[in-house]
């Protein structure tokens, strides 16, 4: 199963790193992926994964890297199973809210229906949910 994230300050990495146990954990293979560089395309072709970015600006996706990517896949979610997760530092995780709502209208399922957030620095019980969201998708 694939994690790509794509991480500024090693949170959101943290949290991939995290999700990833959790599948290991469950029993199948987790591959965690950088997304910058890697293809929105070859990513189409799975029926399940995690797609991971902290909140940038005004409580949006990254714009450079992410958004773009993430617009690119936006086609092949129909029927998908996708797991949400990531870091911010102010506002209340409507980044989160806004994606998972996107993500839901473009056709898939949000694993556990909403998004997994930390503020700043992933605690325990943030690396916790996301193994959990791990669990959950090998599940899926």
């Amino acid at each position: 199963m694939k994690v790509v994230y794509w991480s500024q300050g090693g949170n959101t990495q943290a949290m991939a790193d995290a999700v990833a146990e959790g599948i290991r954990n469950a029993g199948k293979e987790a591959e965690v992926i950088d997304m910058d560089g890697y293809s929105a395309d070859e990513l189409a072709k799975e029926a399940v994964y995690a797609l991971g970015c902290p909140a940038m600006g005004d409580e949006v996706l990254e714009e450079t890297i992410v958004e773009p990517f993430v617009s690119d896949l936006e086609s092949s979610m129909s029927g998908k199973k996708i797991a949400l997760f990531g870091s911010y530092g102010w506002g209340d995780g409507q980044w989160m809210r806004d994606w998972v709502e996107r993500t839901q209208k473009a056709g898939a399922e949000v694993i556990g229906g909403e998004g997994v957030i930390a503020n700043e620095t992933p605690d325990d019980d943030a690396l916790e949910a996301c193994r959990k969201l791990g669990a959950a998708m090998a599940e899926a």
